[in-house]
């Protein structure tokens, strides 16, 4: 029993490397399956940014709306602003106020009114009354 057991302790094991040769058909499906990969990954990409893109543009055309309605809420308000302060009776009060004009008596107005055409000839086209 004793042999038995140093032999087999004492049993020169090799442990070369095993070569094994290469399989060129192994090594074309694994470039294939490796280029259809990124292929589709290539393919996601794009259209995770076609998608954020559009995503993107629709927040800015909303913000655009936003700032038209906003500017279209301004020309209003400006338009009914330079109603009223063009409005006869407003032009008279801030020129009253502001500019310290006084109202015309009867005594300072003239009125000019068209004569009637006597003769062709005549230079005479208002009188004073």
């Amino acid at each position: 029993m004793n042999i038995d057991v140093e032999y087999a302790i004492k049993k020169d094991i090799r442990n070369n490397p095993v070569v094994r040769q290469i399989d060129e058909e192994q090594k074309r499906e694994f470039r294939r399956t490796v280029w259809l990969a990124l292929l589709i990954v290539g393919a996601l990409l794009v259209s995770a940014w076609q998608h954020f893109q559009v995503v993107e543009y629709g927040y800015l055309s909303q913000r655009a709306r936003e700032a038209l309605t906003q500017e279209k809420s301004n020309n209003r308000q400006l338009r009914v602003e330079s109603l009223m302060l063009h409005a006869p009776q407003t032009l008279e009060q801030r020129a009253m106020q502001e500019l310290h004009m006084v109202r015309p008596s009867a005594a300072d107005t003239i009125v000019i009114e068209r004569a009637p055409a006597v003769t062709a000839g005549s230079d005479i086209v208002a009188a004073v009354r």
